[in-house]
């Protein structure tokens, strides 16, 4: 089934499932309601187009009806083929909101929805994955004289923009959410790490406790999938090629080597490196019967499917999300979710409340793009310090918690250039 234009299946009974579950999520997202509240009052974003292309869950939901609210004119298609939730996409549109996304688009319907929302002629972008900027970049770069700035979510995307920017071809500021502290410590790390072990979960039911299970890649992201399989009793081993973060595996207790033997013991397989490859024909060959294999990255490049498929004599859908493939040698190796990000593929992504810090950061920092317009150079910059840190004390505040403030004397003494006594 696809869609090449405005989600246009009239079904209450679907938009209004999605309402519930939008609000439901909201409920789990203080920081944004507080958002919400001074947006509606304030109007920061007053006919300002905006063109998102993000995960279309309950959570991205809720980021797109505050920036409604704050005056903004918001179209949104999907970053992923198989990350929408249907009746949010449905429940979007009866809030006012184009939503040019359902799940399982093939790619010629997925570019045609990113052209869509570029239709708008946006004048602020909010990415996962940078494939909306990449596309403006290119092919629809008579649009860029319109836009004022943008935001990227995702590791994946930023790395575009940063190669974008070395290779002087950036053509407006961008402000790299992902590397806000209130985003990869939290988002990365807790949000990554359930959502992931989720998907696989209800991919498989299969049990954890035993299972040798190989993630590739350490990041913060890694450590969070690591961290919950070890807490459900599996057995970790990192692959890395970064020294300091294998060493880090290491000290936290997981079994780290190369990846070539690692796919000769692993039970289950997760990529979450950003990179291609990263599962290889060599390792495919060496894997035993019934490795699964699974990818969280953004993009479905980690796994080398065309390799994989190249060595299988059949393949088969054993059950939803799952694609048997069976090797010449009678082996049978498992791919969940088309090798697509496992957590949105086949569960609904991170939990609403780790998203309201990283979606409290998207919406401040498209008011601060708003605000200073004209006066941003053309370059990825960081999360504002006072945004990153306005969002952990809104967070901290939400959940009834207090902490410590510094003396006049103690601020003094850290900006002290003089000997302590």
């Amino acid at each position: 089934m696809t869609l090449t234009k405005n989600y246009d299946i009239k079904d209450p009974t679907l938009a209004e499932g999605g309402k519930q579950r939008i609000e439901w999520a909201y409920r789990e997202m203080p920081v944004m309601r507080l958002i919400r509240e001074r947006f509606a009052s304030e109007k920061p974003l007053k006919d300002i187009r905006i063109s998102a292309c993000l995960h279309i869950t309950t959570e991205t939901a809720n980021l797109a009806l505050t920036l409604k609210e704050g005056g903004a004119d918001v179209i949104s298609c999907a970053s992923n083929p198989l990350s929408t939730q249907d009746d949010v996409a449905a429940a979007l549109v009866e809030y006012g909101i184009p939503t040019n996304a359902i799940k399982g688009e093939d790619e010629k319907t997925y570019y045609k929805h990113i052209d869509t929302a570029l239709d708008n002629k946006p004048q602020l972008t909010v990415d996962d994955g940078a494939d909306l900027v990449t596309t403006l970049h290119t092919k629809r770069s008579n649009l860029i004289n319109n836009v004022i700035g943008g935001t990227e979510e995702t590791t994946t995307g930023v790395i575009r923009l940063r190669s974008l920017e070395r290779a002087g071809k950036l053509k407006y500021p961008l402000i790299a959410v992902n590397d806000a502290q209130t985003k990869y410590l939290f988002d990365n790390r807790y949000g990554t790490g359930q959502s992931t072990i989720d998907g696989i979960t209800r991919a498989t039911n299969i049990l954890w406790a035993g299972k040798k299970v190989v993630i590739c890649g350490y990041g913060w992201c890694g450590h969070g999938i690591a961290l919950r399989a070890d807490g459900l009793g599996s057995q970790v081993i990192i692959t890395e090629v970064e020294p300091v973060r294998a060493l880090e595996a290491v000290m936290d207790g997981y079994g780290v080597m190369p990846l070539i033997e690692a796919a000769k013991i692993g039970d289950i397989f997760i990529t979450i490196a950003g990179d291609k490859s990263v599962i290889d024909k060599a390792h495919f060959q060496v894997m035993k019967d019934g490795a699964i294999l699974a990818n969280s990255g953004h993009f479905n490049v980690e796994i080398n499917i065309p390799a994989l498929e190249s060595l299988a004599h059949s393949k088969r859908r054993i059950r939803p999300f799952v694609d048997e493939y069976t090797l010449s040698n009678g082996y049978h190796l498992y791919l969940l979710g088309e090798g697509r990000l496992i957590n949105l593929a086949a569960a609904e992504g991170h939990p609403a409340s780790v998203m309201d810090m990283s979606f409290a950061n998207q919406a401040l920092c498209l008011e601060y793009m708003a605000k200073n317009r004209g006066h941003l150079e053309t370059k990825v910059y960081p999360v504002p310090e006072e945004i990153d840190k306005q969002v952990a004390q809104l967070k901290l505040s939400s959940m009834g918690i207090d902490i410590d403030r510094l003396t006049q004397e103690q601020r003094e003494y850290l900006t002290s250039w003089e000997e302590g006594t």
